[in-house]
């Protein structure tokens, strides 16, 4: 059946997710809609906010809630949808509009450029629930940036897994359209090496932003110059570094005792690199004592940042800082959201789904919940208050 709505969203700022769902088509008939798209979207996602996992669960907890509830999520005669309703409507919904409509959501409650050097990571996950029985390897299904200021995802653009066999390919593919979609000025793209590439570099130095990322063999001849610039065969290590600033921090926990972190920063390459918008290189080595044994890593990178716009330890910070897609993002939707026991396969659903993920987080993290796990707890006690995240104005700016 064709839409009969426009295909793209109206450039409309949102006060509210809910009013940023109402910007998105829908791809129903006109004549064939009982339940508003906003109505929906809002009231899944205020039900992931309350511990819900599957649409079974969302159906059915949506269901429970008090008449006056059903109606603030725009069911105006308090009658709510089955759940083969919503899982036929997120089959057939674009994926990509929904995408840019949280996008500008966010973009609305958190300006780019409110500190200096805000940095962005951008990596791909797989939701391994959606992996066929026997499947080798594990392809990504959707590649994420997020801010790693807020934890809040800025853009997301879902992988075509059944045309991308090759997970570095896969990555690749999606990652100039996800620059395309956020505000660079004031921010710093961090990724690991499969993103060191000259035309991302060039792209985020081109959009009026900076980037720092890892260096390895993908890249080997700038891998090898970065290596002799810092580790030299022995008979040129009486050679020093013209440029050569340092920054250091010791931690414990985790079971890791003195865990040491130095970065080597120079800028004794540039004018020989051959790489757009470089300023600087870095080697970042790390010691560490686990289970009373020694460990040892060592890492390097490029970045467009100078030195007057980053020192030593702001650059050090930025590394770090990459691993909050990880440890706030990826590790949350799994073990908080159930993102990898889930098992939607038709159609758009499970690029839907990962979105509702992606901004019931965001909104946490905006309101300054820190503990996610006790929130959805409270949440499901108190699922007013959930609701109200999701169709009134957020109370704070991030």
């Amino acid at each position: 059946m064709q839409s009969t709505v426009s295909p793209t969203p109206l450039a409309v700022t949102p006060a509210s997710l809910f009013d940023a769902f109402a910007q998105v088509p829908d791809p129903r008939r006109a004549a064939s809609v009982h339940f508003p798209l906003a109505a929906i979207l809002a009231t899944t996602v205020a039900a992931v906010l309350s511990g819900q996992q599957s649409v079974l669960a969302i159906s059915e907890w949506i269901a429970r809630q008090p008449a006056e509830m059903r109606t603030s999520l725009g069911f105006p005669d308090a009658t709510t949808p089955h759940q083969s309703t919503v899982q036929r409507l997120f089959a057939k919904l674009d994926s990509q509009t929904l995408s840019h409509a949280l996008s500008t959501f966010v973009a609305s409650v958190a300006e780019p450029g409110e500190t200096p050097l805000t940095g962005v990571a951008i990596d791909g996950k797989a939701h391994r629930g959606r992996l066929p029985f026997g499947h080798a390897g594990c392809p990504v299904h959707a590649v994420s940036a997020i801010c790693h200021r807020t934890g809040v995802v800025l853009a997301q653009h879902a992988v075509d897994a059944v045309r991308q066999t090759d997970r570095a390919e896969a990555e690749l593919t999606v990652a100039p359209k996800l620059i395309e979609r956020i505000a660079w000025p004031g921010r710093v793209l961090t990724g690991d090496a499969l993103y060191c590439q000259r035309s991302l570099c060039q792209q985020v130095v081109a959009a009026g932003g900076d980037y720092l990322l890892v260096v390895k063999q993908n890249q080997p001849q700038l891998f090898a110059d970065i290596q002799l610039l810092f580790d030299p065969p022995t008979q040129l290590r009486t050679i020093p570094l013209h440029d050569r600033r340092q920054a250091e921090t010791i931690e414990s926990g985790h079971g890791r005792r003195q865990d040491r972190r130095r970065l080597t920063a120079s800028t004794d390459l540039v004018g020989y690199l051959d790489w757009p918008g470089h300023a600087q290189v870095l080697r970042i080595e790390r010691t560490w004592e686990e289970h009373h044994q020694p460990h040892r890593s060592l890492t390097y990178a490029i970045t467009s940042l100078s030195p007057a716009r980053a020192d030593a330890a702001q650059l050090l910070a930025l590394k770090r800082g990459h691993w909050t897609i990880e440890n706030r993002l990826h590790r949350c939707k799994d073990v908080n959201f159930g993102e990898d026991a889930s098992l939607i396969h038709t159609g758009s659903g499970p690029q839907i789904m990962t979105l509702v993920r992606d901004v019931a987080i965001g909104l946490l993290y905006l309101t300054g919940v820190r503990q996610i796990a006790a929130r959805l707890r409270w949440h499901a006690q108190y699922p007013a208050e959930a609701v109200a995240l999701v169709i009134d104005p957020l109370p704070t700016r991030a």
